[in-house]
């Protein structure tokens, strides 16, 4: 029998979304009783706030992960594996408040997510483009993706929103797997959204299953108030997603991701957001 986090374990648990309803649920459930222990520590989110943790330093890394990610072309939970890693290091290990431990870190997180899901990983001194700032020997830079490990009780197969937007997608009304270009659509801008909630750190507080759920809802376009949660007992992407959360997190998509949020692009004439939109909320704490 194959451990619980090992990667052959959770790859046939994303196997059996396919194989019925009753494995999706299944499954479903079993990444929600988990999900937890791939999130950053509980207080992480009030520290970010408090400034205990240096939120332009985590600003700045993320969005130098974000442009090498895309430089490379790289699979977008690539992205997500190394923000996560990154705030789940970050939470238990406090980093000097200076430039160069952020970037070694940033580095060292990018690398290891690309090393979980990219076939071709360009060299360490390669993934170290567009400004970074400092360069580092490749040496130092596995040194730090050993402790980065280590932090993180090798645990690097995290349970992520990803892991559900296949499966509460097909649950939007008119928005089945058997159309395939609506439901590849979905996809994207879900994933699309997904992504750029790592710039807000107030995303820190909902669970994995809460953000897909969220994106998927903007991503078709729905309001929040049109999805039926009365089927399934009161709940509609699943009974163990929660409602309330669920409508928090959409709300908060609303607002701060505006430009990528499909139901809100009327809004974006009358009301633009400026370029710096999501950098300024950083400094709301």
């Amino acid at each position: 029998m194959s451990h619980p986090h090992s990667p052959d374990h959770c790859a046939s648990a994303v196997n059996s979304l396919y194989c019925g309803e009753d494995a999706s649920e299944n499954t479903i459930t079993k990444f929600i009783d988990s999900e937890s222990q791939f999130m950053p520590l509980s207080d992480y989110l009030h520290r970010c706030r408090h400034r205990s943790i240096d939120t332009t330093a985590r600003q700045d890394s993320i969005n130098w992960i974000l442009k090498v990610h895309a430089h490379y072309a790289f699979r977008p939970l690539t992205a997500l594996l190394s923000v996560n890693y990154f705030d789940r290091f970050l939470s238990s290990y406090s980093l000097p408040e200076n430039g160069w431990p952020y970037q070694i870190l940033s580095v060292a997180c990018l690398s290891l997510a690309a090393k979980m899901e990219e076939p071709d990983v360009p060299l360490l001194l390669d993934l170290q483009v567009l400004e970074p700032g400092f360069i580092f020997e490749p040496k130092n830079i596995q040194k730090m993706e050993l402790r980065v490990m280590a932090y993180l009780n090798w645990r690097l197969r995290s349970v992520t929103p990803f892991d559900y937007l296949d499966y509460f997608i097909s649950k939007l009304p008119s928005c089945s797997s058997t159309n395939p270009d609506n439901f590849s659509r979905l996809l994207k801008d879900s994933s699309d959204l997904i992504l750029n909630t790592t710039r807000v750190i107030d995303f820190l507080g909902f669970t994995p299953s809460t953000v897909a759920a969220a994106a998927a809802i903007s991503a078709a376009g729905k309001s929040y108030d049109t999805i039926p949660w009365e089927a399934g007992d009161g709940q509609f992407f699943h009974e163990r997603v929660n409602k309330e959360m669920v409508r928090s997190c959409h709300q908060l998509m609303e607002e701060y991701l505006i430009d990528t949020c499909p139901l809100s692009r009327h809004k974006i004439d009358h009301y633009p957001a400026p370029p710096d939109t999501l950098s300024n909320f950083y400094y709301l704490y």
